[in-house]
């Protein structure tokens, strides 16, 4: 046996239930197929087959974390039945989100093109059961969970984040929300925003790193806000490219822009704030 070898044997021994980013995606996708019919190969045609199916999952879940108890600190058991308990208010809560996303663009023609087309659906779907999950204890599931919905949407929904009600992602590719940051009601955010932290020292792991956002702020493409003691006060508009450290108050329009100072071509870069 070579060393290479027994490295490996040593690295499958020391991890014999570990949960497979395979197990977790089918486990996800199957909760969205039974939640909207949009994702299902099979419709469901009876209430009966629908409580069958809420059991099944719930009975799929025990198992997942009972093959991997480390990942929990309480009885699988109780945690399954606090999430399902909590199911009917995540999916309502996913509803506003798609309410949020159609009234937002007028490039939506129907909430049903959301549901089959929209990448910020998927990946606002998948924060939704991850953050549950993740506020019940569990670990690392609600990681890969959104991690499946990065890896295709390219948008990048930390589960620890707070994000409230009515919350829009347009186009949605690049943007990164960080693990405590706090989103108010009625948010909508552009592609290539990164909601971020300052400091990355793993000393900070257990502060607030990231930004808070109040209600009712439009957050354009490309703008950058880091820092766990930036606030962006509320129904505020920030402009594309716009980078920010710190609190800006509510009702603020924050935008970027360029001027020519002399015929040499120097370019100054400065930030515009209306309140």
């Amino acid at each position: 046996m070579s060393d290479f070898t027994r490295k490996l044997f040593k690295a499958h021994q020391a991890c014999p239930d570990c949960p497979s980013p395979q197990a977790v995606h089918q486990y996800f996708e199957q909760l969205m197929a039974l939640l909207f019919p949009e994702y299902t190969l099979e419709i469901l045609r009876s209430e009966t087959a629908v409580q069958a199916g809420l059991l099944r999952l719930e009975y799929e879940l025990e198992q997942l974390l009972l093959r991997n108890k480390h990942l929990v600190s309480t009885p699988a058991s109780e945690v399954v039945a606090t999430f399902f308990s909590q199911l009917e208010e995540i999916y309502d809560a996913i509803q506003q989100d798609i309410d949020a996303m159609y009234a937002g663009d007028p490039a939506a023609k129907s909430r049903t093109e959301i549901l089959r087309s929209y990448p910020g659906f998927y990946a606002i779907a998948a924060y939704r059961v991850a953050h549950a999950l993740h506020h019940l204890g569990v670990r690392m599931i609600p990681r890969m969970l959104t991690e499946i919905a990065h890896s295709k949407t390219g948008i990048d929904i930390h589960p620890g984040a707070e994000i409230g009600a009515h919350f829009c992602i347009d186009h949605g590719t690049g943007i990164v929300i960080g693990e405590t940051t706090k989103i108010g009601a009625h948010v909508k955010i552009y592609q290539g925003v990164t909601l971020g932290a300052l400091s990355v020292d793993k000393a900070d792991a257990d502060k607030k790193r990231h930004p808070t956002i109040e209600e009712g702020v439009v957050i354009y493409a490309g703008a950058t806000i880091l820092g766990g003691k930036t606030v962006i006060g509320a129904n505020s508009i920030i402009g594309g490219n716009v980078w920010l450290t710190k609190s800006v108050p509510a009702g603020s329009k924050i935008y970027y822009q360029s001027k020519m100072y002399d015929a040499s071509g120097d370019v100054s870069d400065v930030y515009v704030l209306k309140t």
